[in-house]
């Protein structure tokens, strides 16, 4: 997990190819499609990197995804100003890889503010991380069952250590609340991650992809691993609310509201060890089993 990271700091580690553009590596590996989050949090390095001015931190990240993107072939991205005002900045950032635009998201970037209203919704009771199983303790046992193609599926880099809350057996799900909660958290060396908040908001987008999006099946007593399931995000919002560190453990905190016609609406939130909320995100996706 530890040559994990430092392989997602690497690619989060833009290559300048000329102004305004950027080149981003990609995993390789057996993978057969590119992991959403990952474009998502290049394309966010991508338009911070592209700020002229100084202490204007990202607030806000919207994505569409096009195309499936290649995990054996760099990723250029394209990053236009629309605006650079007094106390905002927004760019638009597209992803190009063979040609084609595989993602397009708008980010936008504000001066610290310390006036105004403050309030929250409150992190929901859990155990803590050290009572949690590991992701290996739960998918371990499970992955081995699967034939070796889907499993290869399954298996890939984890830079984000993981934490299940309340796990489903993924052999006999049981239906149940459309809501469900992980410990995450970058398993970073002392010192190893900077105090660069853009790094720690480009890592907790690349996260956020995780598991947000099984939150629909789980009303249905389904997972990802049920037979015939197809699943795909089709875009991914995230707003940053304050400050935080990925080397920390974070809560996530995910519903899904709604599914209908094919597709499944997700929600999530960010919640500190104190249980302030730092970040929120939605994604919808295509959900369909055949």
């Amino acid at each position: 997990m530890q040559s994990d990271l430092k392989n997602l700091l690497s690619w989060l580690d833009l290559e300048p190819v000329s102004q305004d553009v950027w080149r981003g590596q990609t995993p390789g590996g057996t993978r057969r499609r590119l992991f959403g989050g990952h474009v998502a949090a290049q394309a966010l390095m991508a338009a911070g990197r592209s700020l002229a001015l100084q202490g204007r931190a990202a607030h806000s990240l919207h994505v569409y995804f096009l195309r499936l993107g290649d995990p054996h072939a760099p990723i250029e991205y394209r990053v236009e100003c629309l605006r650079d005002g007094r106390s905002y900045s927004a760019r638009i950032v597209r992803a190009l890889q063979h040609g084609d635009e595989i993602l397009h998201a708008s980010a936008s970037f504000a001066e610290s503010e310390h006036a105004g209203f403050e309030h929250q919704v409150s992190a929901p009771a859990v155990p803590p991380p050290a009572a949690c199983p590991s992701w290996d303790d739960w998918a371990g046992p499970r992955l081995a069952q699967l034939p070796e193609a889907a499993r290869l599926q399954f298996v890939r880099e984890r830079p984000i250590e993981i934490r299940p809350v309340a796990p489903l057996d993924a052999r006999d799900p049981q239906a149940g609340d459309p809501q469900q909660q992980f410990w995450l958290r970058a398993p970073a060396e002392p010192g190893e991650l900077s105090d660069d908040l853009l790094l720690h908001q480009t890592i907790a987008t690349y996260a956020s992809d995780h598991t947000l999006l099984s939150s629909v099946l789980r009303p249905h007593g389904q997972t990802f691993m049920s037979r015939g399931m197809l699943a795909a995000s089709l875009d991914h919002s995230i707003w940053f609310h304050r400050p935080f560190r990925m080397d920390q453990w974070l809560l996530y905190a995910q519903q899904s509201p709604a599914a209908f016609g094919g597709r499944g609406l997700a929600l999530g939130h960010f919640y500190d060890p104190q249980g302030t909320l730092v970040a929120s995100m939605a994604q919808q996706g295509v959900v369909r089993q055949h």
